[in-house]
C-alpha cells in the first residue's frame, strides 16, 4: 500500500517544478505576434535576460532546450577545424564537447574528475603551454547536475586573463541561473547559455544566450553559422527574426510571469533561498552518511552546488530501489544517477520553484524510503535540516 496521494511531486533536478501563477500565465488566447503588445514583451524578455546573465552584451532566445543553446553557441563564434578546450567536472561540458566534435571542431579536455571541481590552476597552466593560441574557446559548466559540483566560474575566468590567452570563455549555466550569482561581464564571460526549466521555473522548450562585444566580433568569420542559429539574423528589423519564424508566445508568457517572479523576490533573496535549501539537504546527508552507505559524490564541502546534492550509495545497496520507494510509495520523483555514477547515485534537486516545506518534505519522503529499505543511515537527518533552518531563519 502506498501512502501518497494526488500528484507526484517532482523533486527532479530538471525539468524542475512550475508555479501556479506560471502554468496559469499559460493558460490565455495566442497573441497576434506582429502585435506591439508581442513585440514589448520580446523587448522585455532579451532586456531581462541580459540582467540575469549581468551583461550588457546581447541576449537571445531559441526555440529548443540546452542541447540546442549548445549548439547556438558553438555555432555562432566556430569554424570547422577550429579547437577547443573542455574542462570536466562531470558529465556536461563533455556533453557540450561531444556537439562540438560532431559540428567538425577538435575538442580537446582537461580531464577533471566527477568528485571534484575544476581547478583555475590547471586551466591557466593549459593555457600558457598553447603558445601558437590554437584554443579558440574553453568551455565551462557553472553546475554539473550529474555530478552535483559548482565550479568558480570568476576564478577560471581570472585563470584564463591570468594566462594572457585570447581564447573566448565560454560557460553552461543551465542549472544555475536565477539560482545564484552569474556576473558574466565582471568574471569576463564572452558567451553564456541557459535554459527555461530549471531556476527560470517554466517548461522546458527555450533556450537562451547572451554574447559580449568580444564573441560577435569572433561571429563575423564564423564558419559554422546557420540561419536557425544565427546571431545576426536574428538582430534583423523584423520581430519574427528574433525567433528565426513564428514566435512560442504560450511559452513566452510563461517565461515573463516567472522572471517577474524572481524580481519581485529580489535576486539576492532567491539566491539566498538557495543557499539555506541546500545547507538544508546537506545537513540531512552528511547525518545520513553516517551509517556508511550513503555519501556525497562532491568530496570538498566547498564544491557542492546549490541547486543539485548527488548521493552516492556503496555496500551493495541499489539506489534504484530507492527511487522507485520513493516514487511508488510517496510520489517523490528523485534523480537517478547518470554517466558514471548510473546505478550508484541519487540526485536531490533544490532549485528553481523550490521552497523549505518542499524540501523537509523530500527529506522526509527519504528518510522514510531509507527506513522501509533498511538501508544503515545515521539517525535525525530531518533533525539536522530543521534545526540549520531554525538557526538561519529568524522570526
Amino acid at each position: 500500500m502506498a501512502v501518497r496521494a494526488g500528484r507526484e511531486f517532482l523533486a527532479i533536478p530538471g525539468p524542475t517544478t512550475m508555479p501556479d501563477e506560471v502554468l496559469r500565465a499559460m493558460h490565455r488566447p495566442a497573441l497576434d505576434i506582429y502585435s506591439d503588445q508581442m513585440i514589448e514583451m520580446t523587448d522585455s524578455l532579451l532586456r531581462d535576460l541580459s540582467r540575469l546573465f549581468a551583461t550588457k552584451g546581447h541576449s537571445y532566445i531559441y526555440i529548443a532546450n540546452g542541447h540546442g543553446a549548445w549548439e547556438a553557441v558553438l555555432s555562432n563564434v566556430l569554424s570547422r577545424g577550429d579547437k577547443i578546450l573542455v574542462l570536466e567536472s562531470g558529465r556536461f561540458a563533455i556533453g557540450w564537447g561531444h556537439a562540438a566534435t560532431a559540428m567538425g571542431v577538435e575538442v580537446e579536455v582537461l580531464k577533471g574528475d566527477w568528485r571534484r571541481a575544476i581547478r583555475p590552476a590547471e586551466v591557466e597552466a593549459r593555457l600558457r603551454l598553447d603558445k601558437d593560441h590554437t584554443i579558440k574557446a574553453i568551455l565551462a559548466v557553472q553546475v554539473d547536475t550529474a555530478s552535483g559540483a559548482i565550479n568558480d566560474i570568476e576564478a577560471i575566468g581570472k585563470a584564463i586573463k591570468a594566462s594572457g590567452h585570447p581564447a573566448l570563455f565560454m560557460v553552461d549555466a543551465v542549472a544555475s541561473l536565477g539560482c545564484m550569482p552569474l556576473e558574466m561581464d565582471a568574471w569576463g564571460i564572452d558567451v553564456a547559455m541557459s535554459g527555461s526549466q530549471k531556476g527560470l521555473m517554466a517548461p522546458p522548450g527555450l533556450g537562451f544566450v547572451a554574447a559580449n562585444a568580444r564573441a560577435r566580433e569572433v561571429h563575423k568569420t564564423a564558419g559554422l553559422r546557420t540561419p536557425y542559429w544565427d546571431w545576426s539574423e536574428r538582430e534583423g528589423a523584423e520581430h519574427y527574426r528574433k525567433y528565426s519564424g513564428t514566435a512560442p508566445v504560450h511559452l513566452l508568457f510563461a517565461l515573463r510571469q516567472a522572471i517577474d517572479m524572481l524580481f519581485d523576490e529580489k535576486l539576492e533573496n532567491v539566491f539566498l533561498r538557495h543557499r539555506l535549501l541546500a545547507e538544508a539537504v546537506r545537513r540531512a546527508v552528511a547525518v545520513w552518511a553516517e551509517g556508511q552507505v550513503l555519501g556525497f559524490n562532491i568530496a570538498e564541502p566547498a564544491e557542492r552546488s546549490n541547486t543539485v546534492t548527488t548521493v552516492v550509495m556503496s555496500n551493495g545497496h541499489d539506489p534504484v530501489a530507492l527511487h522507485r520507494y520513493c516514487k511508488e510509495k510517496c510520489g517523490v520523483v528523485l534523480g537517478v544517477g547518470i554517466g558514471e555514477l548510473q546505478g550508484q547515485a541519487f540526485r536531490i534537486a533544490h532549485m528553481g520553484h523550490v521552497n523549505a516545506p518542499m524540501i523537509l518534505g523530500t527529506l522526509g519522503v527519504i528518510e522514510v524510503a531509507l527506513n522501509a529499505l533498511n538501508i544503515p543511515h545515521g539517525k535525525g537527518g530531518i533533525e539536522a535540516a530543521i534545526d540549520w533552518l531554525g538557526e538561519s531563519v529568524g522570526a
